[in-house]
């Protein structure tokens, strides 16, 4: 990253400075951040942690979380996603040949739960995500996309900066 104290080297792109966050959300509330990681960890089990990834990257697509974004596209990565099917979430409906069936389950009720915009989640891809999912499993999809929307409220509300997560840095 360039600072402002910094100059460019000849020749090359200068961007556009780093935002600051508008408010330290975590350190001000820590009890409320430390719920937070341990509703994150309790949801997450039982999950795939590659699909785990897809949900958290797709929800922060939809909620504009750049913070987000970052951190669960470099844990992706890391956790042996594909650039390839990383980068084609924002279109999975046009690339369904990606992602497996219980995938895409799993994204299109990432998108029903995150936008909520009649109101409910509809039955028909209630009924899909449950023919790919156990009870429990579906219970576990369900909380770790709650809890993905909930980490993307905190940081855009209080407008987290983005790239400087390194991978694992949170475990």
């Amino acid at each position: 990253m360039t600072t402002q104290t910094d100059a460019p080297a000849a020749g090359a792109a200068e961007y556009a400075p780093e935002i600051a966050p508008r408010l330290p959300w975590a350190q001000l509330v820590p009890e409320v951040y430390k719920a937070m990681i341990r509703l994150d960890t309790a949801a997450k089990q039982g999950l795939d942690p590659k699909l785990y990834e897809l949900v958290k990257i797709r929800a922060s697509q939809i909620n504009h979380c750049a913070l987000c974004l970052d951190m669960h596209s470099k844990d992706a990565l890391a956790a042996g996603e594909s650039v390839e099917r990383i980068v084609q979430l924002s279109a999975w409906e046009e690339s369904r040949h990606f992602y497996t069936g219980k995938e895409l389950a799993a994204l299109e009720l990432t998108e029903a739960v995150t936008v909520l915009t009649d109101g409910f989640v509809p039955d028909e891809v209630y009924e899909r995500a449950a023919e790919f999912f156990e009870e429990t499993e579906l219970a576990q999809l369900i909380a770790a996309i709650t809890v993905i929307n909930a980490w993307n409220r905190f940081g855009v509300t209080c407008r987290m900066t983005p790239g400087h997560y390194q991978p694992g840095q949170h475990k």
